[in-house]
């Protein structure tokens, strides 16, 4: 009895070393060292029911107070920070909007513990080539201003941006070629030579 509960303190106990705030099972599994997913997921499981951990969608584990950033980035994987979210944080587009918007493989909007996510599919080429995302250290992948004006304007041809002051004109054409796209090349620079 002793041991078994010193193995799911040793787990709580790793979760909270680490620096991140959001784990998928997997992720788990690879920090203590454990294959025996059902066994880790009954641990993990008693330590939600006695509060240490939180599970506030299947198959994911957070600390209490986790960041909703990271929270993004692991719902659907590989998926990164992008869109409004980052240019409302660059002051490239002033209408406020409470979503945390996310490139993906797929297209949802999701609401976890009342925070909305807006995933946003985009081709693979994309999505895959990490040019212009910054992978912070709490493992939260986010798009830099840039990156998320081409993915949005990739993704709404038509779309109204407030302020391209923000932006570094040599660092949007430099990620341009990998969009492949002869269409955004031609509406970005447009906006950008305004």
């Amino acid at each position: 009895m002793f041991s078994s509960q010193n193995t799911k303190n040793n787990i709580v106990l790793a979760i909270f070393k680490d620096n991140r705030t959001v784990f998928r099972l997997k992720d788990i599994a690879m920090l203590v060292g454990e294959s025996d997913f059902t066994s880790l997921n009954k641990k993990l499981n008693y330590a939600v029911r006695t509060g240490k951990l939180q599970n506030p969608r299947k198959g994911i584990y957070t600390k209490p107070g986790y960041s909703p950033e990271g929270l993004a980035c692991s719902i659907y994987t590989p998926s990164y920070i992008s869109l409004e979210y980052v240019l409302q944080k660059a002051g490239v587009i002033f209408q406020y909007d409470s979503r945390i918007t996310v490139v993906s493989y797929l297209s949802r909007n999701i609401v976890v513990e009342n925070r909305a996510y807006a995933y946003r599919k985009i081709k693979a080429s994309v999505l895959l080539d990490t040019t212009g995302i910054v992978r912070q250290e709490s493992h939260i992948n986010i798009a830099s201003a840039e990156r998320a004006f081409l993915d949005l304007l990739y993704l709404e041809k038509n779309y109204y941006f407030d302020n391209l002051n923000p932006l570094k004109k040599e660092s949007v054409r430099k990620l341009l070629p990998l969009y492949q796209s002869k269409s955004l090349h031609l509406r970005a620079n447009k906006l950008l030579n305004k």
